[in-house]
């Protein structure tokens, strides 16, 4: 093995060990936005994380999954409130119900690909 390998595989190393605690981060924020299906708060602190710590996964392919989670939350968001003014026209519910059924494709599709190594499209 020539010493620019050994050179870049330890530059590998070294990067796959600082995104280490960035990849936990993830993983913990899926976690956090799927358990909002039951407890509110848990996307807020999600959302709020993907905030505070989205220059630390910039250019890394850490960041598509960060915008994947924080375009879930707002559109997850968005379509909960349309579902909730539609309540009163009969159509809310299902429009809730649709908003959760895509939130947790989301979650879902999105973990996977995390586990993979890879980024989400």
């Amino acid at each position: 093995m020539s010493d620019l390998e050994i050179h870049n595989s330890s530059e590998l190393l070294s990067s796959e060990r600082s995104l280490s605690s960035e990849i936990n981060l993830t993983q913990i924020n899926y976690l956090l936005y799927g358990l909002g299906c039951f407890v509110m708060l848990t996307p807020i602190v999600a959302i709020v994380l993907n905030y505070l710590k989205r220059d630390a996964v910039a250019g890394t392919w850490l960041e598509s999954h960060f915008d994947w989670q924080i375009r879930t939350f707002w559109y997850g968001l968005i379509g909960y409130a349309i579902g909730f003014v539609l309540v009163w026209f009969v159509v809310g519910m299902p429009v809730m119900l649709a908003t959760a059924v895509w939130c947790i494709y989301r979650v879902v599709k999105g973990w996977l690909r995390l586990t993979e190594g890879k980024p989400v499209d």
